[in-house]
């Protein structure tokens, strides 16, 4: 029999080869593929995408508008991976990572606008009346019954991950372990409160779910950014200097400094874009569930709307994370993680720097419960129906209240490996249906071309 040691390197030894180069290289480069075939989409359908987050007609079919499906999408990417993540990458990898983590974000814009717009154009309706879609539906539709085995392994990895992984116990234990350091607050009090609340909202479907995304996510984003914005008023004078060690250390790596060991490009790249895909889950599979609930007529419309997530999840938020760490120094210390990030923010602001690190740990962990909540449940309905959705939302409320007492390490290492697993069959469909992602694209282009005639007429 293995002992608990023996099985935590049994599977640190599988995540390090699920998340190892060749999952990376296929993930950026259908990135990097789709960013051909569409033509610099990103680039060029940037401005009209960002209109669209507040501007779009929501005139078609579907669940709920396309700024709250784009809210809870980003409630479930926006989490501890924009503050822990990025400081245990610049910490491994030194601040080159983050150039790397711009690179993913880059190509992952394209790759997440791909798959949000077919997640709409194979959407269905469950048996409730509800919309489903994602990555199980355009594989099965899209490509075809015969590769229904693939469909049926993203959505059990999409069940796994929402109880076993980033949906429960990653998020609770950031939100038990940081009230309990900065404030004092049990771990019991703060389990029961995060129950309730999880129970309260998760209860209502995702008409509850989007309604308090739509509230929470931009009042964090704004706090967030108004915070790290404010430390790199405090520090400006190392600003210029920050940006050139990230150009550097992308490309010639970093030199020990302090408690840094040092780090070469390799070691820069790899934790850039695995913790940068990792933040904003473009290729993963995830975002696609609920964009496909979006009220749209043009699945192209709810890929531009969708595509800002990663824009402001990663070229925003993260970005405003790791020049916070690098211009106050607290990389080359002894610090990682969450603990780096806080000193930080309190070196840039003494007095409040800790509490408001915690409101946005605290409210950007809660979110991604609720966000994973909703993904992992139209998994379970489409491997098992309609029946499923109550069992498996009192079972998701149980492993909420257990997250605060659970420290299995060789959970959250599952968690990481099957998270890896669902990017596989989603990025085979990505690459198989490009053409019809190109297709729809100059339909709705074409659209927009006649719309605009017919104004100017």
């Amino acid at each position: 029999m293995f002992n608990n040691e023996e099985v935590i390197a049994l599977l640190n030894t599988i995540d390090t080869f699920v998340w190892g180069p060749p999952l990376l290289v296929l993930l950026v480069g259908t990135g990097i593929w789709l960013t051909i075939r569409l033509k610099l989409l990103q680039v060029f359908k940037l401005g009209d995408a960002l209109k669209l987050i507040f501007f779009a007609k929501n005139d078609g079919h579907g669940d709920v508008n396309s700024f709250k499906a784009l809210c809870t999408a980003l409630a479930a990417t926006v989490g501890t991976g924009n503050i822990v993540g990025v400081a245990t990458a610049i910490k491994a990898g030194g601040p080159g990572a983050l150039f790397w983590m711009w690179m993913a974000a880059f190509f992952g814009m394209a790759t997440k606008y791909a798959e949000c717009l077919l997640a709409v154009k194979y959407r269905t309706v469950d048996a409730n009346g509800n919309i489903s879609g994602g990555p199980m539906y355009y594989i099965e539709k899209g490509m075809g019954k015969k590769y229904r085995p693939l469909a049926i392994l993203f959505a059990a990895f999409g069940v796994l991950c929402a109880y076993f992984g980033i949906g429960t116990f990653a998020q609770v234990n950031s939100i038990v372990e940081i009230t309990q350091i900065t404030a004092g607050i049990p771990v019991t009090y703060t389990g029961i409160a995060i129950t309730v609340l999880v129970a309260v909202i998760t209860i209502g479907g995702l008409q509850s779910i989007a309604n308090v995304a739509s509230k929470i996510v931009p009042f964090m984003a704004m706090l967030y950014l108004i915070t790290t914005v404010g430390i790199l008023i405090i520090f400006a004078d190392q600003i210029p200097s920050a940006f050139a060690s990230v150009i550097d250390g992308a490309f010639t790596g970093t030199a020990a400094t302090g408690g840094f060991l040092g780090a070469t490009v390799m070691m820069a790249m790899r934790n850039g874009v695995a913790r940068g895909v990792f933040s904003n889950e473009s290729g993963l599979g995830s975002a696609p569930i609920v964009a496909a609930a979006a009220k749209t007529k043009w699945p192209a419309e709810q890929g531009l709307v969708s595509m800002t997530g990663t824009f402001i999840d990663t070229i925003i938020i993260c970005t405003l994370t790791g020049l916070t760490l690098v211009v106050t120094g607290v990389w080359k210390g002894d610090l990682n993680g969450a603990a780096m990030t806080e000193q930080a923010f309190s070196m840039g602001l003494p007095a409040f720097g800790s509490i408001l690190l915690l409101v946005g740990l605290v409210l950007f962990a809660f979110t991604t419960i609720l966000g994973w909540n909703y993904y992992g449940e139209r998994c379970v309905e489409y491997l098992i129906g309609v029946k499923a959705i109550l069992p498996y939302r009192i079972i998701f409320i149980i492993l909420v209240a257990c997250g605060p007492f659970l420290k299995l390490e060789a959970i959250w290492i599952l968690a990481d490996i099957v998270n890896g697993l669902m990017a596989i069959p989603n990025l085979i469909a990505l690459l198989a249906l490009s053409g019809v992602v190109v297709a729809e694209t100059k339909l709705y282009q074409q659209h927009l071309k006649e719309t605009k005639a017919k104004e100017n007429a």
